[in-house]
């Protein structure tokens, strides 16, 4: 004897079954393309940070941003793009922003410090530095701090952070190259020089590093080439360099052989030498 009522129970039990083992494996897919989406967002934020083109970064970020206005790692990233395009103030306030978000982290603290002496606000970066523990030790942090000491003119705690600052970092050219500046505008000019053959040794590509030790050396009237690593180009842009330099002291006659050899070193038409020695010697004559 059949029983419709109870194969019709059967079935619906079935099929609800089936829908339940639908519904459970679709809930994985969403799943597993969430995370895979949240990878390759990752990815491409990375790429976008690191590779990109600045202005680029700076408008997938914006986009990205409008879309998710409460993602404070979108405000982050864009800020980081605002400084790689040279956007200081905007990336400031962007910090701020974030600085001020429950997220917010020492970290994120010392970014605001960069882009406000970026944006040339030293009083503003040295306030939001105070503010950071000093138990926070970084590579940036004291290379900031030691920034904002130098233009207090306060040589001897400029001195003690750049020196911390280089004992924290494996890359401290950059460090040594800035130390080296700060002894170069207080006409420490020995000091100067010996900072910056030591920032070549970490990085003998660093051309700042290169130019500011010739206008060392040449403060201190020595005119020719330092021994380091140079292209051809680059030496005839450190001969203008220290021509330049000889003139302003009055060596004028060491000025003009510094900027012949300049121009005879180019690999290309040097314009600029070209220009300096023209009007040298037109003063000359006309004198």
């Amino acid at each position: 004897m059949r029983h419709p009522g109870i194969v019709m129970l059967c079935l619906g039990g079935v099929l609800a079954l089936s829908a339940c083992e639908q519904t459970a494996k679709q809930a994985d897919v969403d799943r597993t393309l969430a995370a895979v989406n949240v990878i390759d967002e990752s990815n491409l934020n990375d790429i976008m940070l690191s590779a990109g083109d600045p202005n680029e970064a700076v408008a997938y970020f914006q986009r990205a941003l409008a879309e998710n206005p409460d993602r404070v790692d979108l405000m982050r990233s864009l800020a980081k793009s605002l400084v790689r395009a040279k956007k200081a103030r905007e990336a400031a306030g962007l910090w701020r922003k974030v600085v001020e978000s429950a997220e917010a982290t020492n970290e994120d603290r010392v970014a605001l410090a960069d882009a406000l002496i970026r944006a040339g606000d030293w009083s503003e970066a040295e306030s939001v530095l105070d503010t950071i523990p000093p138990t926070f030790e970084t590579h940036k942090r004291y290379r900031l701090e030691a920034m904002v000491a130098d233009s207090n003119k306060e040589w001897k705690k400029a001195d003690s952070f750049y020196e911390i600052a280089v004992g924290l970092t494996t890359k401290p050219a950059g460090v040594l190259n800035n130390w080296g500046y700060s002894k170069l505008t207080r006409a420490d000019y020995a000091g100067a020089e010996k900072l910056f053959f030591e920032a070549l040794t970490y990085d003998p590509a660093l051309f700042t590093a290169k130019n500011n030790l010739v206008l060392a050396r040449a403060a201190q009237r020595k005119y020719d080439m330092p021994p380091i690593r140079m292209t051809q180009l680059e030496r005839a842009q450190l001969l203008h360099t220290a021509a330049l330099s000889a003139i302003k002291q009055g060596d004028v006659a060491m000025g003009k052989t510094l900027l012949q050899q300049a121009i005879d070193t180019h690999p290309q038409y040097f314009e600029s030498a070209v220009r300096a020695l023209a009007a040298l010697e037109a003063n000359v004559a006309g004198g």
